[in-house]
């Protein structure tokens, strides 16, 4: 249940509003500041820190929650840049890549991938909330996915492996790092070489009911 005391004079009536306001306060404050401080965001929404903390135990899970609950933007602009694409493979790598070259030009995700803060990306990348996203962005595809004999299950297992490979590339871009064509070359050798293999071989549920 929430307080009610402070919240500028009018309370929150459920803990998802609750959350609500602290996350709307924290996305103004990185449009407006490029960064997020939990004492500002305690005194934007009329609260003490320990308020926040109570629905954020981190300055890093609140960026988290902010950069998700801004993430439909981003694939709306994904799903329009790979429209024309059909092909299972193409469109695993180019959303890959794409992604790659989108993320430091995003407000949210530049600070997650701060170097203070990979550590809170790393530990986020395989949670519900990212491979919800991930599976979001597979569906956005314009990819018959059943027809070219991916199941539910296989695309959860590609939503896990789209999200292990973006944490490796920010984590480690290489030495020098892989842009543009070369990048698309070195995921479609590798990542595009398994979806394709994909396509003639067993799906990821009859694998895991083998003895």
């Amino acid at each position: 249940m929430t307080r009610t005391r402070g919240w500028g004079g009018a309370a929150p009536a459920s803990d998802e509003e609750a959350a609500a306001r602290i996350l709307s306060a924290a996305k103004a404050a990185i449009d407006r500041d490029g960064d997020v401080n939990i004492a500002d965001i305690a005194r934007a929404v009329g609260v003490t820190r320990q308020t926040v903390y109570r629905y954020f135990p981190s300055t890093d899970a609140l960026l988290i929650a902010a950069a998700m609950d801004s993430a439909s933007g981003f694939l709306d602009h994904l799903a329009e840049h790979l429209a024309e694409i059909t092909d299972p493979a193409t469109a695993i790598v180019e959303g890959v890549a794409y992604t790659l070259e989108s993320l430091p030009d995003d407000p949210y995700m530049r600070l997650l991938l701060s170097p203070e803060r990979t550590g809170a990306f790393s530990a986020s990348v395989t949670s519900d909330t990212a491979l919800a996203l991930s599976r979001s962005m597979l569906r956005r595809y314009n990819v018959d996915w059943a027809a070219a004999g991916f199941t539910d299950s296989d695309l959860d297992d590609v939503s896990e492996h789209m999200l292990r490979t973006l944490q490796s590339f920010v984590i480690d871009p290489g030495r020098p790092p892989r842009v543009g064509k070369d990048l698309r070359d070195y995921l479609h050798r590798w990542d595009g070489a398994a979806i394709e293999h994909r396509r003639s071989g067993p799906s990821a549920e009859s694998r895991r009911r083998r003895p």
